[in-house]
């Protein structure tokens, strides 16, 4: 897997970050199924609840321009140790991409973790109708 494209544009995605409350900043970018790569940056807001992790914002910006699955990720942000994406944002990767979704956590400072989504999360919500 060629990570660098997502990688640069994750980096690129983080440094448009909103996040005036935490000073926190994530940028993250996903691979589609038809070879598009989609960024975001979390948007903080002063309601708390109403703030939007990067993951989210680059699978509803690429879901939404109709990309497909998403066949790869890359979460950019600067802490002690690489950040994987929050619960909320695996159980929404869950819906577009499958357990094997490849994961790419990366620091500023080069180092680089690779998981799989279902490491992370390894038993999704599934809603499943009862016949």
């Amino acid at each position: 897997m060629n990570w660098q494209p997502l990688i640069e544009a994750a980096v690129t995605a983080r440094g448009r970050a909103y996040a005036p409350y935490s000073g926190f900043t994530v940028g993250s970018a996903l691979l589609f199924d038809n070879g598009e790569i989609v960024s975001g940056a979390n948007v903080e807001n002063a309601s708390s609840s109403l703030t939007l992790c990067a993951e989210r914002v680059a699978l509803f910006a690429g879901v939404a321009a109709g990309h497909g699955r998403v066949v790869a990720a890359v979460v950019v942000a600067e802490a002690a140790r690489p950040v994987p994406p929050c619960g909320p944002c695996l159980q929404s990767l869950a819906e577009f991409a499958g357990q094997d979704l490849p994961i790419l956590l990366v620091l500023p400072n080069g180092r680089r973790d690779e998981t799989r989504l279902g490491d992370l999360l390894p038993q999704p919500f599934a809603f499943d109708r009862v016949s």
